[in-house]
């Protein structure tokens, strides 16, 4: 295992040395024969740091530490390999090295869960690789606009993960182990055990699950390519199968939810949410984003988005919730950063908003894109929406027969 001096593990954990020997002094490091330090240390100190931020006095923690009522050698673990130290490099001598803009690689810092850096703050050494890729991706005309969104957003849906598994593991792991009576000796070696079996498989999964997804994407992208090809030749016209946004509201959900308790809530929630999201899925389409008492989908062909609109209608109802009302609208949209912009958007959430409890309304541009569905349109005429400057043609869906 590779080590390092006062000095060079001081710098690698950023505190100053005279920091590192007092925490050497009160007995939470412990550097071996030579005076040398591992990565391990390096780890402690940075979750030391964290521990007294959060509020507990260090001789507190020295002592426990001494008494064996805690221990933090599981640090040592590989699996804590992801606690990433600081290399030499400042962000301002990587934007000259590399030629990117200070503010991408902030971008690249606030993208991992810290703080906005300033030009002499250090790179840690689990930066190094996304700026290589942003490096590679610059030198290949990317604009660093779009590239500061994509960190963005990556960003975030890689917090939700991590917190989601943090979660997960608390409630698995740790409180089991509180419960049954472990100490903390005890807690930190079985924990150890699990997590040494699990970091892999889990990395794996996460990465199967991310390339299933490239896949769906590249896919779109190619069939999206194949489309312009063909309309630049005059063969076909992407107007012909716009896509269609979907909003569906529960009237009173939040309410309900916190009528109900914590627990109550959060089955419901995720009932809701199972429902959803496993009906839009069969039918080509997704969830974008969750909005207090509703959900807002995209679905590449309006058809196969209005069967799921009133299967998603009925499976509400079925499951004891408060009548859904949906809307739906087809036509461009802009995706950015994760989610969908434009009039086609703005208008759908409109349509939801007139629609009755257990009613899918729908726009004439969905019916027109919906041909050959297995649903049928009623008509109740122009109607006048907040927001929208002319009458619009509603329909009333449902199933065929």
């Amino acid at each position: 295992m590779e080590s390092y001096g006062l000095a060079e593990a001081a710098a690698r954990a950023g505190v100053s040395p005279d920091e590192l020997r007092d925490l050497v002094d009160l007995g939470i490091l412990q550097p071996d024969a030579a005076g040398r330090f591992t990565e391990g240390d390096v780890r402690r100190v940075g979750v030391i740091q964290g521990t007294v931020a959060a509020g507990i006095p260090i001789d507190l923690l020295a002592n426990s530490l001494r008494d064996g009522r805690f221990s933090l050698a599981f640090m040592d673990d590989p699996a804590y390999d992801r606690f990433s130290s600081l290399t030499t490099e400042t962000f301002q001598e990587v934007s000259a090295r590399t030629a990117l803009p200070l503010h991408l690689l902030f971008a690249v810092r606030e993208a991992t869960g810290g703080v906005t850096p300033t030009s002499e703050d250090r790179v840690r050494e689990g930066e190094r690789p996304i700026v290589t890729l942003l490096e590679f991706q610059v030198a290949h005309g990317f604009r660093p606009l779009t590239l500061e969104r994509n960190l963005r957003v990556f960003g975030d849906s890689m917090r939700r993960i991590a917190e989601t598994g943090g979660d997960t593991w608390r409630a698995e792991v740790i409180e089991p182990l509180f419960a049954a009576g472990k100490s903390g000796i005890e807690l930190a070696a079985a924990s150890s055990e699990v997590s040494q079996g699990m970091t892999e498989l889990d990395d794996e999964a996460m990465l199967a699950i991310y390339r299933a997804h490239q896949a769906r994407v590249w896919t779109g992208n190619i069939i999206g390519a194949s489309e312009s090809i063909l309309a630049a030749a005059g063969l076909h016209s992407r107007l012909e199968h716009p896509p269609a946004m979907c909003f569906l509201d529960i009237t009173g959900y939040t309410r309900l939810t916190q009528e109900r308790g914590d627990a109550a809530a959060a089955d419901l929630a995720t009932s809701f949410a199972r429902l959803v999201e496993r009906t839009s899925l069969r039918h080509g389409g997704r969830p974008i984003k969750w909005l207090g008492d509703g959900v807002m989908f995209f679905f590449p062909r309006p058809g196969p988005g209005v069967i799921a609109a009133l299967e998603m209608v009925a499976g509400v109802a079925e499951a004891g919730l408060p009548p859904a009302h949906v809307g739906l609208h087809a036509g461009s949209v802009v995706f950015q950063e994760g989610d969908y912009y434009g009039q086609t958007v703005n208008v759908a959430s409109r349509i939801a908003e007139y629609a009755r409890p257990g009613e899918v309304l729908v726009s004439q541009e969905v019916v027109d894109a919906a041909s050959g569905a297995d649903v049928t349109f009623r008509e109740i005429g122009p109607v006048e929406l907040k927001g929208v400057g002319s009458a619009m043609r509603l329909h009333a869906a449902s199933m065929a027969g």
